[in-house]
């Protein structure tokens, strides 16, 4: 049987020995089109190729792109593990020519690779063609020999490809693959072409006419080839079976799942372990691509994939996470081909496993809440939309995972009332993810790039510099001078100054010329990643495309931001060394007055921790070792263990920066682009100001080096000698002193209320000389200011025992508010009741209430000033 990953590599390996450039995958997240959310066609990289916005050192190329369909107008999240071949994640296997071959060379290709290389029997093919391309009828005649009944014309869109309303397009040709007539289904544009006996395994797409608004205009003056087989599909036929989940790959990863959950794999939980298999490749590659779960964007999508399939591993029985101990089976399939999954393989299992521990602690609430909802419907029913909803809201379930599990039970959901209950909800994220989240690209820049090639960057070496002014723009468009007082956007064809990116802010210096520039720049931004954009404000004289001009950056600043860079770095692998490799960098921010670092962690960061931390980054600051920035292929950088942030791309050459040193040896080596320290001392001193939870899964550190950490220190040390001062001790003595007083305080306290409490029982200066009589009740009545009132029955307690007989009754007043507790002996409360006496001491002060026993009870009220009418109150009720 031929293997997966033997024909991914087969086909990279035919195209490339035929002159084919082979790129490695993109990542998932799109670098170059904000329309889409996630990277869904092997073309997708190169778009900017085909619309000649873009040029690259060759022109044919291909590669095993990784895709994901599951949000969006591409989304087959809801067929998936219930059909032959829908999945979320997949492999486009695909050849491209920028304007080299076209229509004969892409279907010798095809047909040569199908028939010759693999095997596969001729007969068994079958070709489509768009119902007026007579050009490719004829040239699968020629090439393939074809019957003219196995070349079907197709009138529909299905077999004409547009990249929009306007661009390029043109026709397709489809190939199918005839799985035999013992499977249920017809040749494409037959009645029965949904069945699964043809399948399509290779779409050639020909890119031969410019559009308008919907409308050819002409002909492309390079036509173009993309095509797109995907992988899955193609395992499915050369290993001789009809459905996907069959092949290796899914059969590895259908059996990890059958394993430890010790349930087999078809039957009655068929569906849910090829949910399982497929949910976790998307899953696995969108987190070693960067993506984390969250509540909005590409994190709902993750999350809404992830809880999919942890609905499914709960309805086989997985008691425990599961998700989270398929990854080994994950990488062991496809970490060769894909070694970011090998380097991402902890993060991946950690967020696995926190996000299924998360979810089941919910999810038999919401299944109940289902339950209770569906009782009194029958097969065909609906659910509600606000049920649907609140699932959603309440409970974390998206809308299509309720769906899926009211599917068996033959039970529709309320879409339209739950889109209205989400209203809210779903025009905000449309707002937010109507495109990737990347910022659009603009021909305007691409023009500007076409015309004078990209900024050369020269700041790694120098801080000042000379330059051609390349273009201007002011508000938008593109100008052709500038003058003092006005603000405009800068392109030089070379500049010292970093434009934002990585976590790293921009530049800011000056621009000035020999004929009386003075511009002041206060920012530097990056555009198509590869134009630097200086955002001035002309202080004097003027500037003009073409002009010479000199460039310096404000050295001071980018002294501090170059420490906190390298800072970061130390950072960075202190962590990691400290927490576990499950660390990595999820966002970070580089400014002069400090640094932020955001960072992959499921739990808290203890202030030991931190300790430690700032402990290590301190030892290799003192070390004072090089910073040691190398050029290498990304392979190479990456072999040799430097850290890559998961979903960046990379080019094929990158600057890989080593700092430092500790008993394994160098101490951190990372991929970056920024600029750093020439040795560890110039960063002076690390502190950490703060730690926190950013989002679930994410933590971050702010921290200070240099004169920013020391005027911290400072600071803080002059606070410590004010108090000091104030405490007349030395700083050193400063804790045991305020332990002092703070003891002293409490022993006062101690003494006060003995004091008070001896007042109120008699026993210290200022009691009242002995009990009043009051109607032959002997009775005691005393008022306090300051009184505690939790010793307040206490004090009563006393009082009684030194009446032998009679009532005791104690007013404590504290902040405007008087408390009140009555006593009666033993031998009265059959005549004299307390809580009734409490009572109408508690009306006399505004309160209500009051309770407790007959011979004990307490309450008050909000008006102190009336404490000594609380007491006549009293008076009056034992005379009356």
């Amino acid at each position: 049987m031929t293997s997966t990953n033997d024909i991914r590599r087969g086909f990279l390996d035919y195209f490339g020995s035929t002159g084919h450039r082979i790129v490695p995958s993109a990542p998932l997240v799109p670098q170059n089109d904000p329309t889409l959310m996630f990277v869904n066609a092997g073309m997708v990289p190169f778009k900017n190729v085909f619309t000649g916005l873009e040029t690259r050192p060759y022109v044919t190329a291909t590669s095993s792109q990784k895709c994901v369909r599951a949000g969006g107008k591409h989304n087959d999240l809801d067929n998936v593990g219930y059909t032959a071949r829908h999945h979320t994640f997949f492999e486009m296997l695909g050849n491209f020519s920028f304007g080299d071959y076209f229509k004969e060379q892409a279907i010798v290709h095809a047909w040569t690779l199908l028939t010759k290389e693999w095997g596969l029997d001729p007969d068994r093919l079958t070709a489509t063609v768009y119902h007026t391309d007579d050009e490719a009828f004829d040239l699968w005649k020629k090439i393939a020999g074809l019957p003219d009944h196995r070349i079907i014309r197709i009138p529909t869109k299905d077999n004409f490809w547009a990249m929009g309303d306007s661009g390029p397009c043109g026709p397709c040709s489809e190939i199918f693959f005839d799985h035999g007539d013992h499977i249920a289904g017809g040749p494409p544009g037959s009645p029965d072409e949904d069945g699964d006996r043809f399948v399509e395994i290779w779409n050639l797409v020909f890119m031969q006419y410019e559009q308008d608004a919907n409308e050819i205009v002409g002909e492309l003056p390079k036509k173009s080839i993309d095509t797109g087989m995907g992988l899955e599909r193609v395992a499915a036929v050369m290993q001789g079976v009809p459905d996907n989940y069959d092949t290796d790959t899914f059969r590895a990863l259908i059996a990890a799942s059958t394993a430890l959950t010790h349930t087999a794999p078809d039957g009655e939980w068929k569906a849910s372990h090829r949910v399982i298999a497929d949910h976790l490749r998307s899953a696995g590659f969108l987190v070693a691509d960067g993506v984390l779960p969250a509540n909005e964007g590409r994190g709902y999508v993750l999350r809404r994939i992830m809880r999919r399939a942890m609905r499914h591993a709960h309805l086989i029985g997985a008691k425990e996470p599961l998700m989270h101990r398929l990854v080994p089976a994950l990488v062991a399939e496809m970490g060769a081909a894909f070694p970011e999954l090998v380097r991402a393989q902890p993060l991946i299992e950690a967020t696995l496993q926190q996000e299924e521990t998360r979810f089941r602690q919910t999810l038999d609430r919401g299944l109940k809440l289902l339950d209770e909802a569906t009782a009194g419907l029958a097969e065909g029913g609906t659910l509600a939309g606000e049920t649907a909803f609140k699932l959603y809201d309440t409970y974390g379930f998206p809308y299509d995972l309720t769906e899926d599990a009211l599917r068996a039970q033959g039970l529709a959901v309320d879409r339209a009332g739950f889109d209205a209950a989400m209203a809210e909800q779903k025009r905000a994220a449309r707002a937010a993810w109507k495109g990737s989240g990347a910022k659009a690209s603009d021909d305007l820049w691409f023009d500007i790039a076409e015309q004078s090639g990209s900024t050369e960057f020269t700041g790694y070496a120098n801080d000042t510099g000379e330059a051609e002014v390349v273009a201007l723009i002011r508000d938008g468009a593109r100008v052709d001078h500038a003058t003092a007082g006005e603000s405009v956007a800068i392109v030089v064809n070379q500049t010292p100054f970093y434009a934002e990116s990585g976590g790293q802010v921009g530049d800011a210096g000056t621009v000035s010329s020999d004929a009386g520039l003075h511009a002041v720049v206060t920012d530097t931004t990056k555009q198509l990643g590869r134009i630097w954009v200086h955002h001035a404000d002309i202080q004097s004289g003027e500037i003009r495309v073409g002009d010479a001009v000199k460039l310096a950056i404000d050295l001071t600043r980018r002294a501090a931001i170059r420490a906190n860079h390298s800072a970061t770095h130390l950072l960075h692998e202190a962590l990691r060394q400290r927490l576990g490799t499950h660390v990595a960098q999820k966002g970070s921010l580089v400014a002069p007055d400090r640094l932020r670092f955001d960072f992959s962690q499921p739990v808290a960061v203890t202030p030991a921790d931190i300790a430690e931390v700032e402990t290590r980054v301190n030892e290799q600051v003192r070390g004072n070792g090089p910073v040691v920035t190398r050029l290498m292929t990304p392979d190479e950088a990456i072999a040799e263990g430097a850290m890559a942030l998961f979903g960046e791309k990379y080019g094929d050459e990158v600057r890989v920066v080593s700092m430092g040193q500790d008993d394994e040896g160098t101490y951190s080596l990372e991929l970056c682009g920024g600029t750093h320290v020439g040795a560890l001392g110039e960063i002076g001193l690390f502190k950490v100001i703060g730690e926190g939870a950013v989002s679930s899964g994410v933590r971050r550190v702010e921290a200070l080096t240099g004169e920013a950490a020391r005027a911290w220190f400072s600071h803080r040390d002059e606070v410590l000698r004010e108090a000091a001062a104030t405490l007349r001790t030395t700083p050193d003595e400063v804790p045991a002193r305020v332990a002092a007083l703070l003891d002293d305080r409490k022993r006062l306290e101690r003494e006060l209320a003995e004091a008070k409490k001896a007042i109120a029982t008699g026993g210290g200066a200022g009691a009242p000389a002995g009990p009043e009589d009051v109607a032959g009740t002997a009775f005691i009545g005393q008022v306090l200011d300051g009184f505690d009132a939790k010793g307040l029955r206490g004090a009563v307690d006393e009082a009684k025992q030194r009446l032998g007989s009679g009532v005791a009754a104690i007013v404590a007043v504290n902040d405007g508010r008087a408390s009140i507790a009555v006593g009666v002996t033993a031998d009265l409360v059959a005549t004299r009741n307390a809580v009734e006496l409490l009572q109408v001491a508690v009306a006399a002060v505004g309160g209500k209430g009051g309770g407790g026993r007959p011979d004990m009870a307490q309450g008050g009220g909000p008006d102190g000033d009336k404490a000594a009418a609380a007491l006549d109150a009293i008076r009056a009720a034992l005379a009356s």
